[in-house]
């Protein structure tokens, strides 16, 4: 089997993957059997701390039958397995007996320790979650103190349905019973459920909209496009007043350039470094690796935005989501092959173009790797639903393998056959120039504080609800104004950029290159900084394998932060530097 027949048949089975999220709801007869699925439970305050239902001592079938998953159902943590449940479509079912459970002390122990993290559970009928908690603690007093553990054993399943169709379904629990603090004895428990058929006139198609207003995970309503609006204003004013001041300096330098172009004027500024500004980095290789893996994940974040606004993203799958992520991730390949070859080909070392191709595939995908495997061997000592079976690790290794590289290295071929000189307006000369001394308020440090505050300052405020989403279950549905988000760091950090490369060029420190990336990229430590802010001020997270989840992922969107703004922040000094340089003189 070629390579080209593998990417094939991955490229449809990504298609096929997506589509079946897609699928028309299935359709019943009266009386028809209704599967009630099992999913998993975990603590509420955890988002992706979860595990089977059939972990905890619940009512559990003599055989467990679980339902075959989607790509995006595993990547999302769902275990579905068939229950007791038994529904008819149409049929109002009033307390019917589930089962009884004989718990020994062990059982109670896990029961109760589930219900003090605040256990929540999730069942799936027809492709819609049905969420409520295990059960309830009530604590009173501080003197006496009063500790009251409860455990649900009656649960109300509520459907709408439209014709044959089943348009929503809820769960409310109900009758709990008292568990012992310190259990001695077993305690025996009956569960019970009860199920309702309500008609509504509300279709198919619009029953997303419905699930938006389920009110167990917290759905924030507030418009915030007055802090958008602000921080759009500031982030003008901001590119205005650099824009304004930039340019009266540049023309100014300009005009004294031109009065006398070989008289003492060149004994300071800019244009005395002509000759070294445009010597090529050290580390060459890796410098194009990151403008090419940067160029690729600005394309992916470009495409997402799009389809999201488009309404491709629907707000509960985030397997879907996770998978579409990770084929778009391999098919923008080809961004990250063209760029870096085609740069480091014009710094005149395409001959190794193959190493460069190498590098670019892994500088991204390796770390990510690294840290999915950490998530993953945390994720199995804990036995969490969130640890991934090993096909389907190889599964997404060879999505890397047989799609992602091999796009590197088709846009790797594209881009060294497509690059031609570099087009620099000054000649370098073989011995750099010495750089003079650098007072502290003009040292590369103040650079990246700068550099890096500036666009964060642009998108703190949309962070909030992005770590909301992400953490604290609530929906995003904003995409507008995410997409304005986007564009706005994206100019900031260009015109942050060229400022900080005028001022640092000014005095004569012709360097630019990497402090160029490291100054829009360290933007990713801001970032970083809040992240661990939110975390320990902002939620109620908590645990190791908690931790372990949120700081991974942090840290990898840090990482892509660094390379996607490095490379806008390079770019567009790059573009700087050679208009003012061609718009002089030389000798």
């Amino acid at each position: 089997m070629t390579t080209w027949t593998v990417f094939i048949l991955f490229f449809l089975f990504s298609f096929l993957e997506l589509g079946r999220y897609s699928v028309d709801a299935e359709k019943y007869d009266d009386n028809d059997e209704v599967k009630l699925y099992v999913n998993k439970v975990g603590p509420y305050n955890n988002p992706h701390e979860t595990y089977h239902y059939y972990s905890l001592p619940v009512c559990i079938p003599e055989k467990i039958e679980h339902r075959s998953l989607s790509l995006g159902e595993v990547l999302d943590g769902d275990r579905m397995a068939k229950s007791l449940y038994k529904l008819k479509f149409k049929m109002d079912l009033e307390k019917k007996t589930l089962c009884t459970l004989n718990l020994k002390k062990k059982e109670l122990e896990k029961l109760s320790e589930a219900i003090e993290d605040q256990y929540y559970f999730e069942f799936v009928v027809d492709d819609l979650p049905l969420r409520n908690f295990v059960g309830h603690l009530e604590e009173g007093r501080l003197f006496p103190h009063t500790h009251k553990i409860m455990v649900w054993t009656q649960y109300d399943f509520v459907f709408e349905y439209n014709d044959r169709q089943i348009i929503s379904a809820n769960v409310s629990v109900s009758e709990g019973v008292e568990l012992p603090e310190t259990p001695e004895d077993d305690l025996e428990i009956t569960h019970t459920y009860s199920a309702k058929w309500v008609p509504t006139s509300v279709k198919y198609e619009d029953r997303l909209d419905r699930f938006k207003a389920r009110k167990f995970f917290p759905i924030t309503l507030e418009i915030h496009w007055l802090s958008v609006m602000n921080s759009m204003v500031l982030a003008f004013l901001l590119i205005s007043f650099v824009a304004v001041i930039l340019m009266r300096i540049v023309k100014k330098d300009f005009a004294r350039y031109s009065e006398d172009p070989a008289g003492d004027v060149d004994e300071y500024g800019w244009k005395i470094i002509h000759s070294d500004v445009f010597r090529f980095p050290q580390r060459k290789m890796l410098f194009c690796a990151i403008l090419g893996v940067g160029s690729q994940l600005l394309c992916m974040a470009t495409i997402i935005i799009v389809l999201a606004l488009a309404g491709q993203f629907s707000v509960h799958r985030h397997g879907a989501v996770n998978v579409a992520s990770c084929f778009l991730y391999a098919l923008t390949s080809i961004v990250s092959g063209f760029v870096a070859c085609r740069f480091f080909k014009q710094m005149g070392e395409g001959f190794r173009w193959v190493q460069c191709v190498h590098l670019t595939s892994c500088l991204f995908a390796v770390p990510f790797f690294v840290l999915w495997g950490i998530q993953n061997t945390v994720a199995w000592m804990y036995h969490s639903t969130q640890a991934l079976p090993f096909t389907t690790v190889v599964l997404m290794m060879m999505v890397w393998l047989f799609i992602g590289y091999p796009l590197t290295v088709l846009g790797g071929i594209f881009g060294k056959n497509a690059a031609g000189d570099f087009d620099a307006p000054c000649r370098a000369k073989n011995i750099p120039r010495e750089i003079p001394y650098t007072p502290w308020y003009r040292s590369w440090i103040m650079h990246y504080l700068v550099g890096g505050f500036l666009p964060f300052s642009a998108i703190s405020v949309e962070l909030y609800y992005v770590f909301a989403t992400l953490w604290s279950r609530e929906p995003y549905t904003l995409y507008g104004i995410l997409g304005l988000t986007f564009i706005i760091v994206l100019c900031v950090t260009a015109t942050v950029s060229i400022a900080l490369t005028y001022f640092q060029l000014a005095i004569e420190d012709h360097e630019w290159w990497w402090r160029s990336i490291f100054a829009a990229g360290s933007t990713s430590v801001f970032i970083f900084l809040y992240a661990a802010f939110y975390y320990f001020r902002r939620s109620n997270m908590s645990g190791f394998f908690q931790t372990v989840e949120f700081f991974s992922s942090i840290f990898i969107t840090c990482y892509a932060f660094f390379l996607a703004l490095g490379t806008v922040a390079f770019f567009a000094s790059l573009k700087f530097v050679r208009y003012i340089y061609g718009s002089i003189k030389m000798d």
